[in-house]
């Protein structure tokens, strides 16, 4: 069974603080993550380290740099904190592998995105666990725009056909306006009114973002909070269910 699991820059980083690693969420983490039985793809998001490097050179996932200072700032600091998060599960046994996006992926002229699932497939055959990261990619009239971890999710989610999907934020769920997690998603116009921007730098689209992407996976996903990762890991479905529900 393939899992791939995305544990949010708000999880692993402290947002509002630039390069900084929550060290206590990570560790949590990453001790649940090795307690997976699944063949695993871990991505995570970038937090203090890629959204405060992009905010600071106008970098999204639309608008792009031909600035090499401006690529080499923000996936550096990318790649640093994938360091991290690769040696915190290296600690605890798990056979995690740095894979970088902006070395595989790119964008054509239109913002659609190519990034062979090769490479991971065979990581996964061999008992590795890649661990990727949102990251910039080049884009064909636009230098290098921000490929975020959502949209990995979403394409090796589908390249990989993987059988559970899971997406660990700071939140138990997509809330309502009441602050109460919302059971079932299956269209983003249900939800629209609930979902506000994220309140820390995030160039890739909040919690709204998220979801819009998400749901254009075939099978369901969960977004659930980082208390609820060992209940995820263990085959429990926590949160939020985005989709059809399988």
């Amino acid at each position: 069974m393939t899992t791939v699991l995305k544990l949010g820059g708000s999880v692993v980083t402290v947002k509002d603080r630039p390069e900084t690693v929550d060290d206590d969420r990570l560790a949590a983490a990453a001790d649940a993550v090795a307690t997976a039985d699944d063949d695993l793809v871990v991505i995570h998001g970038g937090g203090s380290f890629g959204h405060h490097h992009a905010a600071e050179h106008g970098v999204s996932t639309t608008d792009g740099t031909h600035d090499a200072r401006a690529v080499q700032a923000i996936h550096g600091a990318m790649a640093r904190l994938n360091a991290r998060v690769v040696a915190e599960l290296t600690e605890r046994g798990v056979p995690a592998v740095p894979v970088h996006p902006f070395s595989a992926g790119a964008r054509d002229a239109a913002g659609a995105l190519t990034m062979p699932a090769e490479q991971v497939r065979t990581a996964l055959d061999e008992g590795f666990v890649p661990v990727l990261h949102g990251d910039l990619v080049v884009q064909a009239g636009k230098g290098a725009t921000v490929l975020s971890g959502d949209e990995l999710v979403a394409e090796l989610a589908t390249a990989l056909t993987a059988d559970r999907v899971g997406v660990c934020s700071t939140v138990p769920g997509v809330l309502d306006e009441h602050g109460d997690v919302i059971e079932r998603i299956e269209r983003f116009e249900d939800v629209a009114d609930a979902l506000g921007a994220s309140e820390a730098t995030d160039v890739s689209g909040g919690m709204a973002g998220k979801v819009r992407t998400l749901l254009a996976l075939s099978a369901p996903v969960q977004i659930f909070g980082p208390d609820a990762l060992p209940e995820f890991v263990a085959g429990d479905r926590p949160g939020t269910t985005v989709g059809d529900g399988g």
